[in-house]
């Protein structure tokens, strides 16, 4: 049977920081015959730069319907590709999201990441911004497009 494969571009923004933001993904599957794409973004009325990209990740990831795929992200966020190539994010999660008594920033969107990465096999590559990539430059417009339409929701994790 042909391994099934996800490619995945993600970004994320905020007009300001923090202030109204979004996320916009670009999911393509393939199954070694065909390849179906498909868009995806939402808008908030107030979050930060870093939840926005993060939370592109994690919605793609949350859109598989199915487990054990081979998912390649592709992201213009170091805080996200990092954290997860640098390990950090796995010595979070062993301490729980703690640093000095208090909870690790945007704790509640990397429990949440965890819980959709660990379901697949998934490389994170990050690219640079705004460098004339298509797939990237289509991810920023579906951002401002999400933050443009209204029907902004509320990021009840921002504090």
């Amino acid at each position: 049977m042909q391994e099934r494969e996800v490619v995945m571009y993600t970004d994320g923004g905020c007009i300001g920081n923090p202030g109204q933001g979004g996320y916009g993904i670009i999911l393509e599957f393939t199954n070694g015959k065909h390849t179906v794409s498909k868009e995806i973004s939402q808008g908030y009325a107030l979050t930060t730069n870093n939840r926005m990209e993060l939370m592109a990740v994690i919605r793609g990831l949350e859109e598989l319907k199915r487990e054990r795929l081979s998912v390649v992200i592709y992201s213009d966020s170091k805080y996200v590709v990092d954290a997860v190539n640098k390990k950090w994010l796995f010595t979070w999660d062993s301490k729980n999201f703690m640093l000095r008594g208090k909870s690790r920033l945007n704790a509640d969107l990397w429990k949440r990441f965890i819980k959709c990465y660990r379901l697949h096999k998934v490389k994170l590559i990050w690219l640079k911004g705004h460098n004339q990539n298509p797939y990237n430059e289509r991810c920023d417009d579906l951002v401002s497009q999400a933050i443009k339409r209204g029907k902004l929701l509320k990021d009840a994790g921002y504090i």
